[in-house]
């Protein structure tokens, strides 16, 4: 028996198109959709006068002294006073999420999405991962402070810079809070998967790994990209963490390199902390300078979100090539 298959010209498909919108008008579909739009234009309404309230503000600065903004460390005047040691802390506490986060995070997402069985375990540590996404920052500042500056008392040191409330605490501690969101995104990318790229690789005689690392990976790339970055951004801009594991709110010590290794067994502080410290300071004449400091930790942000949008476009078109 031969197999007839339905032919859908454009004149037919025209016809189809015309019948399903001649119903006339949906009220309910288009009060919903009009609400959604308002929704979203108040809200880019919002961030648009935020946004031009802070770099008004910052605008003085920006403009006059900023190559002094982003040399100077924090000091007690505001015309001298700059950001030069939150943004080495933010560095190396980027440094930290990216080489143990990253790594960790996408590996546990493989081995739930594709090796562990389906049991009541799996669903259970499922279950308590995506609990920790939602979990308060400053309970995992309490963990650092618990866990990480008591473990690394006197690791560096017996000096008075080295009590454990170093950047190496500050670090693990935001890699732990960025750890849970890395892996819900690295899992709902992997599980996005066709499970026909799957069969395909297996029907040639691949192997798990060569599935999971020629197959799997490279299709997941543009999701788990994007997922660990964004996780990258929130962890760069929390504060209530780091005041808890120690980080200076006011002048750091002696002044060490952008990139030089012993900023991780010092005392730190970061771009959230340094902005908290300028706007609890006495008088008009620091506003413009926590307003420039705002907008350059948005600038920071706003990069690793640049980059995850690059990347994730990058990965898109080879995988479509």
């Amino acid at each position: 028996m031969a197999v007839v298959e339905p032919i859908l010209n454009k004149k037919t498909a025209r016809r189809v198109e015309a019948q399903i919108q001649s119903g006339g008008v949906n009220l309910s579909n288009t009060i919903f959709k009009w609400s959604l739009l308002a929704c979203l234009l108040f809200s880019l309404l919002v961030i648009g006068v935020l946004l031009t309230d802070v770099i008004t503000d910052a605008w003085s600065v920006l403009t006059g002294r900023l190559d002094v903004f982003l040399a100077n460390p924090t000091r007690t005047s505001s015309e001298e006073s700059g950001v030069f040691q939150g943004l080495r802390g933010t560095f190396w506490i980027g440094i930290f999420v990216i080489f143990l986060t990253f790594p960790l995070g996408i590996a546990a997402a493989i081995y739930l999405e594709e090796y562990a069985a389906d049991t009541r375990l799996t669903r259970l540590i499922n279950v308590n991962i995506r609990n920790l996404a939602g979990v308060p920052s400053v309970v995992y500042g309490i963990l650092g402070f618990t866990i990480f500056v008591s473990l690394l008392n006197g690791v560096f040191g017996d000096s008075e810079v080295s009590r454990g409330n170093t950047t190496t605490a500050g670090g693990l501690t935001l890699a732990i809070l960025a750890l849970p969101v890395v892996i819900i995104t690295s899992a709902e990318a992997i599980r996005a998967v066709p499970d026909s790229l799957r069969e395909a690789a297996y029907g040639v005689g691949a192997t798990k790994w060569e599935v999971i690392k020629s197959h799997i990976l490279p299709y997941a790339a543009p999701g788990i990209l994007t997922g660990t970055l964004l996780s990258l951004a929130r962890a760069l801009g929390e504060a209530a963490p780091l005041i808890l594991v120690g980080a200076v709110q006011g002048r750091l010590g002696p002044r060490t390199g952008f990139f030089g290794l012993e900023q991780l067994g010092e005392k730190f502080t970061a771009m959230p902390i340094v902005i908290t410290d300028f706007a609890k300071q006495p008088g008009a004449d620091w506003q413009p300078v926590t307003s420039a400091a705002i907008v350059v930790l948005l600038l920071v942000v706003l990069g690793f979100n640049a980059a995850a949008v690059l990347l994730r476009n990058r990965f898109e078109a080879k995988r479509e090539g």
